[in-house]
């Protein structure tokens, strides 16, 4: 409801003007009926009114000072309208200039009230549109520096844009938060995993309402995982007299409280500022990729799960060499034979956890060193992508030795994919493919089963002809398609959305904007010369 005051030295004046038309209808709401300026403006300091119809001919301060007293100190940004008896232009030159919005000749005609209501009514509209597109756009902006960070592909401004729109206090960490849930199946329609994506996102800046910036809805290093970015500031926790751990725990009970099914966060390391904040991310990347060789659990800290170096625990250097050569030859029973000398020796220490996870941690970092030797071009976090996305087994042991063999041989298969290289009739046809079907929910995995190709290692491939990742090009060109509609039909935002393959209107705004830059009605009219 919009507020409304109003100002009139005579009460039968006042009291008609509230009777005179259904003010609650007309979706307002009258807050205040006051005798003179000086009533008013002490009432406007300390709350906080839409829509000021003021007499001018008051005692103690007129409407035309109390106008120019608000316009002078900044008071209220309320619209403000004249109500008079004196239809004398002089009186109208000087509200002009203070910026009155219109006048009203006594004696008021409900018609002549509705219509400046109705006009208030849609200005206020246009308005709340116009912050909501300028938020999302703030908003989106802010994302695209923080991604730009997280990505190593920034600059001073991006550093300072970012210190200046954040408060960064503090140890900093970047944080995944996702929803613990099955496996994503091809068939899993992305528009519902989008929303349960959303939901996420929008529990996070509930619960931390005062931080909700620091939340990042689009940030993922895995194009199936439907995830949430946070920086986590040490502040956080110390102004709330908490530990890390407390503070964690404390958001990940209250997130979970609003979804209504159990979420995970996988934290990454420790950095000092926010210009090393890649490394927490880069960090995270690689825990999730060892998370499933360690016992489940809600919250992953990063320092607490990577124990290289510890004193006491054993490193099988020859061991693991010789899985590394049977991985690298492809050949099955080698490898078995490798892993099960390595779970062997293994089973000759005492406290078999900790030299296992020493162990396979060791062993999955020189993975991702093996296969980076394939191509230097290949980028170590889509490694760690393969690895975070190989299939586990759930119901084995953990650390068991039939979990490795599985895990081993389809590495090995992977190698092999990696030494071959991709016809450029195969991308051409894909590029086909994202132009007859954008709108429709296709995926790596759906192009992979259908050209025979392991869909992360054609991630790597495309990327590396593209510069940019299979979702980002399919981003990319549902967004110049939408913008041709955009400026050549006169079809509503909502149906171009969706025509270009987006079921969720706001998430296809928020990409419109970080893509070019304006929400896509600025865009329309900007084009159009409108």
């Amino acid at each position: 409801m919009l507020k409304v005051m109003i100002v009139d030295d005579e009460p039968y004046i006042l009291q008609g003007l509230q009777i005179l038309v259904d003010w609650e209808k007309e979706g307002y709401e009258i807050v205040a009926a006051l005798h003179n300026g000086s009533e008013a403006l002490s009432f406007l300091k300390n709350n906080k009114v839409d829509l000021i119809i003021s007499d001018i001919q008051m005692p103690i301060m007129n409407g035309l000072e109390l106008l120019e007293t608000i316009r002078n100190d900044k008071v209220s940004d309320a619209r403000f309208v004249i109500l008079t008896g004196y239809d004398d232009f002089s009186y109208m030159q000087k509200a002009i200039r203070n910026n009155c919005m219109d006048y009203i000749l006594k004696p008021v005609g409900k018609e002549d009230l509705l219509a400046i209501l109705r006009n208030v009514s849609n200005l206020a509209k246009e308005s709340s549109r116009m912050r909501e597109d300028q938020e999302k756009m703030a908003d989106a902006f802010l994302a695209s520096n923080i991604i730009a960070l997280l990505k190593r592909k920034y600059d001073d401004n991006n550093i300072e844009y970012v210190n200046r729109h954040m408060q960064l206090v503090g140890d900093l960490r970047f944080i995944d938060i996702e929803v613990m849930s099955e496996p994503i199946d091809v068939e899993d329609d992305d528009y519902d995993l989008r929303v349960i994506q959303k939901q996420l996102f929008n529990a996070c800046k509930e619960v931390l309402k005062e931080n909700s910036y620091h939340f990042i809805f689009d940030v993922s290093y895995d194009e199936d995982n439907y995830d949430v970015g946070f920086i986590y500031c040490e502040n956080m926790a110390t102004r709330r007299d908490m530990s890390e751990m407390e503070f964690l725990n404390m958001l990940l009970h209250k997130i979970e409280v609003i979804m209504s099914q159990p979420v995970r966060m996988l934290c990454g390391k420790k950095v000092s500022n926010i210009s090393a904040i890649s490394k927490s991310y880069s960090s995270c990347c690689k825990l999730n990729s060892i998370k499933s060789f360690h016992s489940q659990k809600s919250i992953y800290i990063y320092e607490d799960e990577i124990k290289v170096g510890q004193s006491g625990v054993i490193l099988c250097k020859a061991q693991i060499d010789e899985v590394m050569n049977a991985i690298e030859n492809n050949d099955e029973q080698q490898i078995y034979t490798a892993v099960d000398k390595l779970y062997a020796e293994i089973q000759g220490y005492e406290d078999k956890s900790d030299v296992i996870d020493l162990n396979l941690n060791y062993l999955l970092f020189q993975l991702i060193y093996l296969a980076s030797e394939q191509d230097d071009s290949i980028n170590q976090e889509e490694i760690i992508q393969y690895i975070s996305e190989s299939s586990f087994d759930g119901s084995l042991i953990r650390g068991s030795s039939q979990h490795m063999k599985r895990f081993a041989v389809e590495y090995a298969n992977y190698l092999t994919e990696l030494r071959k290289s991709i016809s450029r009739g195969i991308l051409a046809d894909i590029e086909n493919d994202i132009k007859e079907h954008y709108s429709e929910n296709i995926s790596l995995r759906d192009l992979g089963d259908k050209y025979h190709i392991n869909s992360s290692y054609l991630g790597q491939v495309f990327k590396k002809k593209y510069d940019m990742s299979f979702k980002n090009y399919l981003t990319n060109y549902r967004i110049k398609e939408a913008a041709k509609q955009v400026i050549s039909t006169d079809k509503k935002i909502n149906q171009i959305a969706e025509e270009v393959g987006y079921k969720d209107c706001d998430y296809f705004i928020r990409k419109f904007i970080e893509i070019k830059g304006c929400t896509p009605s600025k865009y329309r009219k900007n084009n159009r010369g409108v």
